[in-house]
């Protein structure tokens, strides 16, 4: 029965209901009922470990290839300059577009490892055995980098980034000035010589090599967190090729410098 009472007959039309009270029921579902809306999927796969993997070691199995090639058919030093430049544009391209072409970044590891194949089998005629030894030294870099970042004894923050960006700008700054001063002054102003200088110098490239090695398991690790999209594994594949052949090219100096080549 309805109330004649104005006070209840006001409260029910000032709260919108003017229909009976609800079941038992009812009010269990209603109580049952999600009060949100599950997330929608990504229209994308999502990036894993297992992706950044696969696509590394089809860049790094691409250089790798294109280096013993080149050293076994004694690529000329001049082709291994041209290849060296090539693979400088394709690897401005896809560092500042963030390319995730395959083509683009297997074609940088291609030319980079005809570049490399020469190179080396230079430094090896004239030292027995260093390309070994770098090879060794690139690898505990990697595992030393590796582990330092997975027991967060350093941790990736934006202060660490801009101070060490800013480092490497210094730092490829006095090389340019060096490598400029060397038309005119034999060795420059000695920043990459035989020379205790020269040692730092590597030293501090070697470091920024394993640098840019921290900043790429920063960059996996929050894009799979993130759930980038699986393509961005070829840009992280992109960024440990380019940190791994800095620190192979540094080794290779630095080792240079205290290895008899008689």
């Amino acid at each position: 029965m309805e109330s004649k009472n104005p006070v209840f007959s006001r409260s029910r039309q000032s709260a919108g209901w003017a229909g009976p009270a609800p079941s038992p029921d009812l009010l269990q579902n209603m109580y049952d009922a999600p009060s949100y809306a599950p997330p929608a999927r990504p229209a994308y796969r999502t990036m894993t470990l297992d992706d950044v993997v696969v696509r590394g070691f089809l860049t790094l199995g691409t250089l790798v290839a294109a280096a013993a090639a080149s050293w076994i058919l004694g690529v000329p030093p001049g082709v291994a300059i041209g290849a060296a430049i090539v693979a400088l544009v394709l690897g401005l391209i896809a560092s500042f577009t963030q390319s995730t072409n395959p083509a683009l970044i297997l074609g940088y590891a291609l030319f980079e490892g005809v570049f490399l194949g020469t190179v080396s089998a230079l430094f090896e005629g004239m030292i027995s055995g260093i390309v070994f030894q770098a090879v060794l030294g690139t690898a505990f870099a990697f595992g030393a980098v590796l582990t330092v970042y997975a027991l967060r004894v350093v941790r990736v923050t934006p202060k660490l980034v801009k101070y060490g960006l800013a480092a490497v700008m210094a730092v490829v700054g006095l090389l340019l000035v060096n490598f400029v001063v060397g038309f005119f002054v034999p060795g420059g102003l000695g920043l990459r010589t035989d020379s205790p200088l020269g040692w730092g110098v590597s030293i501090v490239m070697i470091l920024i090599g394993c640098f840019f090695l921290l900043l790429d398991f920063d960059s996996i690790e929050q894009g799979v967190r993130q759930g980038a999209p699986d393509k961005f594994a070829w840009q992280c594949a992109f960024g440990l090729t380019l940190s791994l052949v800095w620190i192979y090219l540094e080794v290779l100096r630095f080792i240079s410098y205290f290895t008899d080549s008689d």
